[in-house]
């Protein structure tokens, strides 16, 4: 980056990844007259669509301690949330989602410049449309209000898109009022009367945020859930000692089977103690990355194939008042659990006709009134449609990785060109960066990334 004029930095996408982004810009010495661009669409920057939610019953699943924006300072969101009318009777286990969402747009607001004076970070209310390459080496970044921001440096923070289609080759449902493809959207289940015949697609925490929010919101009807594996998140067990890092036993290990292997022979020792499974799982998080890179691109392939359902359950785990509200439906039969895929979505006059199958055999056919699409977001860089990825990918400065996880990248998230060099002044962190780690959705991955980036970037 240019030191002879003032750096211009740009970020793409207002969320968490965003926000902790502009934050950490913020404190970096060399940076303190650099120009700092956020361009954030929604109503406010900060939140972004994990914490927007409405609903108090839409909870973190993590606990306080480990949810700071600041890795320098682990404790910054349980002080800021003992500080907070919801913690007047002691701090929660588990935060509210809005809780945290507001404890992100008071972060940022302390560094946005207002409608009049000084500050560090200007906000547009708008989205980018591209960022081509001009002559003196900096990117035009074009927004869709028209104006251009001209950048030494643009990261995309982009956050995750919305599910794909989950069945084909018929489309036609997607316009159908009573097909959902996005469960996060404003008011997309307040147009769900109680009544109403609901199918969600998908077991894992989404789903089970849905499930939560229609019964506060009144839903009498039974609701059937349609899932591939038939498992819902593992519930969180109460606070354990961390166990013991036990890296050294996989750093040799370069297939998926022998990974495992590893694994299971530390679960029998810790069984031996008395330990669950899930402090031996967590103590593999600090090193997840480094055991992915090692991983070749065929194991890893084998990895999503076979075990990415089972990890998912495993490691992203639900609040236990949740996970005891969702076994409660179950047994009351408020919400019926059907094993299975979607094969098909036909739309008939008000209704939508469901066909789930197991592999192999011809399936059968479930009718609702709404379907809700709670599967995981589409992370296929090739197929995303948003204006600014599709010039960068046709530019050649943006490239999918081949296990359609996310962006290629280099080790400091610059987005790597089709031969393999940095694309200069474009960088990217989040869940676009899941081909390098794998695990770069949650909240402790993320902060890493944003610290490492400003520094990187202030150097």
């Amino acid at each position: 980056m240019p030191r002879a004029t003032r750096p211009v930095i740009t970020i793409v996408g207002g969320g968490f990844a965003g926000t902790a982004l502009a934050l950490q810009l913020c404190r970096q010495p060399r940076l303190a007259e650099a120009e700092i661009h956020l361009v954030e669409p929604r109503e406010a920057p900060g939140p972004g669509l994990a914490y927007s939610a409405r609903l108090s019953e839409y909870l973190l699943n993590v606990r306080p301690s480990v949810l700071s924006l600041y890795p320098q300072e682990p404790g910054h969101f349980a002080a800021w949330l003992a500080r907070q009318p919801e913690s007047l009777g002691g701090a929660p286990e588990f935060a509210s989602r809005s809780a945290y969402g507001r404890y992100l747009s008071e972060e940022l607001a302390a560094v946005l410049v207002p409608a009049a004076g000084a500050g560090r970070v200007q906000w547009h209310r708008t989205t980018a449309v591209a960022a081509p390459l001009g002559p003196d080496g900096r990117r035009s970044v074009q927004l869709a209000d028209g104006r251009s921001i001209s950048s030494h440096s643009v990261v995309l923070a982009l956050g995750n898109f919305p599910p794909p289609p989950p069945a084909g080759p018929d489309l036609r449902y997607l316009t159908h009022p009573g097909y959902h493809a996005d469960p996060w959207a404003a008011g997309n289940l307040r147009r769900i009367g109680p009544t109403e015949q609901v199918l969600l697609i998908g077991s894992g925490l989404t789903a089970v945020d849905v499930l939560l929010a229609l019964r506060q919101d009144g839903h009498q009807a039974p609701l059937t859930v349609v899932s591939r594996h038939g498992r819902w998140p593992a519930a969180h067990e109460p606070p354990s000692a961390p166990y013991p890092n036990f890296y050294a036993a996989l750093a040799s290990e370069t297939t998926v089977s022998g990974a495992v292997a590893a694994f299971k022979r530390e679960l029998r020792t810790a069984a031996a103690q008395g330990i669950g499974w899930q402090p031996v799982l967590d103590a593999l998080r600090p090193d997840l990355g480094r055991i992915w890179a090692e991983w070749p691109l065929a194991e890893r392939h084998r990895f999503l194939q076979h075990l990415a359902g089972l990890w998912a359950v495993g490691r992203h785990r639900s609040p236990p008042q949740n996970a005891q509200a969702v076994a409660a439906l179950m047994a009351a039969g408020q919400v019926v659990l059907h094993l299975g895929t979607v094969r098909e979505i036909i739309a008939e006059g008000d209704l939508l006709r469901v066909r789930v199958g197991p592999h192999g055999e011809v399936g059968s056919w479930l009718t609702a009134q709404h379907v809700i699409n709670c599967a995981g977001p589409l992370l296929d860089y090739a197929r995303i449609a948003d204006p600014l990825v599709v010039s960068l990918r046709e530019a050649g400065y943006l490239c999918p990785d081949p296990l359609h996880l996310g962006i290629l990248t280099d080790e400091n998230g610059a987005l790597l060109e089709d031969d393999g060099t940095p694309a200069p002044g474009l960088y990217t962190l989040g869940s676009s960066r899941r081909p390098a780690y794998f695990e770069s959705t949650a909240v402790p991955e993320l902060r890493l990334q944003a610290a490492a980036l400003a520094a990187h970037l202030g150097a």
